[in-house]
């Protein structure tokens, strides 16, 4: 029970007297009054409606407030109920004397001679007894009507109201108490009516057969102090009693409220409750309390609103017959005639008029009660939480400013609360504006901090460990605030849980230093961030745990497969990182990156060029520094036999260059012998003084390329030690493939002083001998050639002087038998001409001879261009002052490539000394050019 002693009074309506309409000299300003008599109303379908009492005239009243009327009764009318829903109007009078009330029927729709039309008409009598009507109301469907009557009878008229035929009358309810208020609640497809008389409430379902009935409680109230509340106080049925106010469901009672005083009037408006009550507490109480007040006390109007719990409106009035609702107002008729009207302030007034007395939780309730937006409800809430913040109550105002999330800037709220002292009640704030996913980065920020000053761990604790779909707030600032507060253990757990990969690493490797747990956490990331991870990480995590890293490493660059993925292990192919990029890792761990190269050599014959050249010079710098003989001969074999294992042809010269850094003198050697650079591997062997060497890469390569011999005898000529031996072996080859001209030889040996004589005697007298047999062949072969000379040239007199006798039979082609006609030539060949014509390529040619002569005419002609040739280069020679370049010109143009040089000795100068002549003059042209 709810007094209402204690509900605040508001003047939330606006109070006026109904004047009337301008006339048509413009004058206003008179107060409207209506005829005398009226004594029942009611309101609907844009119009005021009035019964008179006196006449039987129904009056309208428009908003334009020109009043109508037409004659209903002949005498009264007594009730009126008009639909909201249809232009429909029940009306209950009488046309002639006693008691014999008549219901009619009218369509305000359609006229009938200017009037509005009557669709039906019967008594309101329950059974066969007159009685006087009580009250009176229609179900807005036009199905049910039912009539209260004063001996405590309930008619019920079900069908439609507006025809007899299609409907049936029923007497409903029987009692000995006057029915003083009749509603119809229609909840979906159920319907009911209550029934109040003086004594009793009572709930029929007319949705059922038989109409079952309930008994609410056992008082009742006056006439017009019942009514039917709207949605907002979900249709409850409201009874005005002297002392209370009761709020029943169709089942039961509900809530009560002690609003006293003898109740006259109850109507409810848009959540308002209006109760109209004598000012007097001790007036006298008539049969029907409040039906016949006929004298002038005062009474009072009140407007209670039930949700808020305020007086919304109180006023006193003279003798007020009812209050009507219609076009946004209430109206007041009082028995005077004149109407004052109720005009609701609107919702921002109403407000505004709340905030300046601080009543700031009922501004609240009334705002929702009106649904105000969201905007407007956050304003004021912004203004409760400002006054309760200025009065010291930091406390409550938080919670208010808690209620603007998301309508006001944080920002606002968050300066209030800086300081050290009000530090919970910011947590409080940031807490909620993380909850609704509102906050930024710097919310975030701020939120942890205040944590983390308060050293509250278990609130900590619970932020961060929300499930992943209820993430509210920036992980990635919320990880590096945890790690500048030293909460270690929290931030790596955001960072592990929201796959901040990089975050968890830097604070296991930076702050909590454990590299154990990282190594572990990288081998169970995916192939892509596990191998970006090794490359940044990788270097740190190797100096702390070699070992674990580089069988990591290993794996990363074979098969990997993250440790924790064991659902999806061997179903796809595992990835493989490049391990050339990896070498670095290994900066300053070479036996790590030796096991870690060898690891891939063997597992990866395709392993990239780096991995090799990488292994190959950790070898040799093992070898190089090795001081046991076992272990280097060891080492010397392992990096020989990656020399030799063929991936160092294309990066040859880095190969080599390594090699000779740390002086692998096998190595060199090899790579020398697999690059043909056979210059090289003898000038090591000079370098060394290992002579032996040197003759066996001559022999070795001299056949691939000459000049090694030549450069050994040189290389022996300018030794001072006794060299005789390998200087004889020397010559022998020179001698053998005829290397160099003797005088050469003989020029390059006389730079050493242990070479004597008696070392070249040998290689002299062999070469005078051959030369000596080579003239004796050549002057046996000019006598041939004059002899051959000397008969071709008498053979050419005897074809000119003398005449040719062919002799031939037969043809020298086919060797049949010659037959006219026939082919004879000079040189004594026949052919038949058929013969002739096949096989000759030329009319003037014999072609038996032709071959042959061909042949001497090509060697002719290539002496002439030879000869022509060699006088020219002589001539360039001798005039040119670079006879250098003259010589290294003709030799890019390939004319040293093959020369022979025949020429006629001159007669009694003997061969050797014209040899001698044109090597020395050679010689001396040529250092004359250099």
């Amino acid at each position: 029970m709810a007094a209402y002693l204690q509900w605040r009074r508001f003047v939330f309506f606006d109070r006026e007297v109904v004047k009337e309409p301008p006339g048509p000299e413009g004058s206003a300003g008179k107060s409207f009054a209506l005829p005398p008599g009226v004594t029942v109303c009611d309101s609907g379908r844009g119009s005021l409606v009035f019964g008179d009492i006196l006449r039987g005239q129904i009056w309208f009243l428009p908003r334009s407030l020109q009043l109508t009327s037409f004659q209903a009764y002949k005498l009264r009318v007594t009730h009126l109920y008009q639909l909201k829903q249809h232009s429909i109007l029940v009306s209950v009078g009488e046309d002639e004397e006693g008691i014999n009330p008549l219901v009619k029927v009218w369509n305000l729709e359609k006229r009938d001679g200017g009037n509005p039309l009557c669709t039906r008409i019967f008594p309101a009598i329950p059974g066969n007894k007159p009685t006087v009507v009580s009250c009176l109301t229609v179900h807005e469907n036009l199905n049910f009507m039912a009539i209260g009557f004063a001996d405590g009878s309930v008619v019920l008229t079900k069908g439609d109201i507006t025809r007899d035929r299609h409907s049936k009358t029923q007497i409903l309810h029987e009692g000995s108490y006057p029915v003083t208020g009749l509603a119809f609640r229609q909840s979906g497809k159920t319907t009911h009516l209550f029934v109040v008389t003086t004594e009793n409430i009572q709930s029929y379902l007319l949705s059922v057969k038989d109409y079952p009935h309930l008994e609410l409680d056992t008082h009742g109230c006056g006439l017009r102090c019942s009514s039917l509340s709207d949605p907002s106080q979900d249709l409850q049925f409201i009874v005005a009693g002297n002392e209370c106010v009761y709020l029943y469901q169709p089942d039961e009672r509900g809530p009560c409220f002690a609003f006293e005083g003898q109740k006259l009037i109850v109507h409810w408006y848009r959540g308002y409750l209006i109760i109209v009550s004598k000012d007097r507490k001790t007036s006298p109480k008539s049969e029907f309390a409040g039906s016949e007040a006929q004298n002038s006390d005062k009474q009072v109007l009140n407007i209670y609103d039930l949700c808020n719990k305020f007086i919304a409106y109180s006023s006193i009035f003279d003798d007020i017959v009812d209050v009507l609702a219609e076009w946004g107002s209430l109206y007041v008729l009082t028995r005077d005639g004149k109407i004052h009207v109720l005009q609701e302030k609107d919702t921002q007034t109403k407000l505004e008029m709340l905030f300046r007395k601080n009543l700031f939780e009922m501004a609240i309730n009334l705002a929702k009660s009106h649904h105000l937006d969201s905007d407007g409800l956050s304003e004021i809430f912004r203004q409760y939480g400002d006054h309760l913040y200025n009065k010291g109550n930091h406390d409550g105002a938080i919670q208010q400013y808690i209620r603007t999330i998301g309508k006001l800037e944080p920002s606002y709220v968050i300066r209030k609360f800086l300081d050290a002292q009000r530090i919970h009640n910011l947590t409080a704030y940031l807490q909620t504006l993380h909850l609704q996913s509102l906050a930024n980065a710097d919310h975030t920020t701020l939120l942890l901090n205040c944590y983390t000053k308060l050293k509250d761990s278990s609130k900590l604790e619970e932020f961060i460990k929300t499930s992943e779909s209820e993430v509210r707030f920036d992980v990635e600032t919320a990880i590096k605030v945890l790690r500048q507060a030293g909460y270690y253990s929290h931030a790596v757990y955001l960072a592990e849980k929201h796959a901040h990969h990089e975050w968890y690493l830097k604070i296991q490797l930076e702050d909590i230093k454990n590299y154990q747990e990282a190594l572990h956490y990288i081998g169970k990331l995916p192939f892509d961030q596990a191998e970006s991870n090794m490359k940044r990480y990788g270097k740190i995590l190797m100096h702390h745990v070699p070992n674990e890293t580089t069988e990591l490493l290993k794996i990363l660059c074979t098969d990997y497969q993250p440790s924790g993925d064991n659902e999806g292990l061997g179903l796809l192919e595992g990835k493989k990182a490049n391990s050339e990029e990896f070498i670095p890792v290994f900066a300053n761990n070479s036996r790590e990156l030796k096991a870690f190269l060898e690891h891939m050599t063997e597992v990866q014959s395709d392993s990239p060029q780096g991995v090799y050249d990488t292994l190959l010079e950790l070898r040799l710098q093992n070898w190089a520094h090795e001081q046991d003989k076992q272990i280097k001969e060891k080492l010397h074999n392992e990096a020989l036999t990656l020399l030799k294992s063929g991936r160092f042809k294309t990066v040859f010269d880095k190969a080599l260059v390594l090699c000779q850094m740390h002086n692998f003198k096998d190595g060199v050697l090899y790579l020398y012998e697999q690059g043909k650079l056979f210059q090289q591997i003898m000038h090591y062997h000079m370098q060394n003084e290992q002579y032996k060497k040197v003759i066996e890469v001559c022999e070795l390569y001299g056949d691939q390329e000459a000049c090694l011999w030549e450069q050994a005898l040189g290389y022996f000529a300018r030794k001072e030690e006794d060299c005789k031996e390998y200087i004889a072996a020397v010559l022998k080859h020179i001698e053998n493939k005829n290397l160099m001209p003797p005088l050469l030889v003989v020029q390059t040996l006389a730079h050493n002083s242990t070479a004597t004589l008696s070392v070249i005697k040998d290689y002299l007298v062999n070469k005078l001998q051959k030369q000596s047999c080579q003239i004796e062949q050549d002057e046996q072969r000019i006598l041939k050639y004059r002899e051959e000379t000397t008969r071709i040239r008498q053979e050419i007199e005897e074809l000119k002087a003398s005449p040719k006798i062919f002799q031939k039979t037969k043809c020298s082609i086919c060797t049949s038998a010659l037959e006219l006609p026939s082919v004879h030539f000079l040189c004594g060949h026949s052919f038949h001409q058929h013969c002739f014509e096949s096989y000759s390529d030329s009319d003037s040619e014999c072609p038996t001879c032709m071959p042959e002569n061909r042949k001497v005419m090509d060697m002719i002609r290539a002496q002439e261009q030879k000869r022509d040739l060699h006088d020219q280069f002589q001539h360039q020679l001798k005039c040119s002052n670079d006879g250098f370049s003259v010589v290294a010109d003709y030799f890019g143009r390939g004319v040293f490539n093959k020369l022979t040089l025949i020429t006629d000795l001159p007669p009694g100068k003997p061969p050797t000394t014209l040899e001698a002549g044109l090597q020395r003059e050679l010689l001396l042209h040529t250092r004359r050019g250099t």
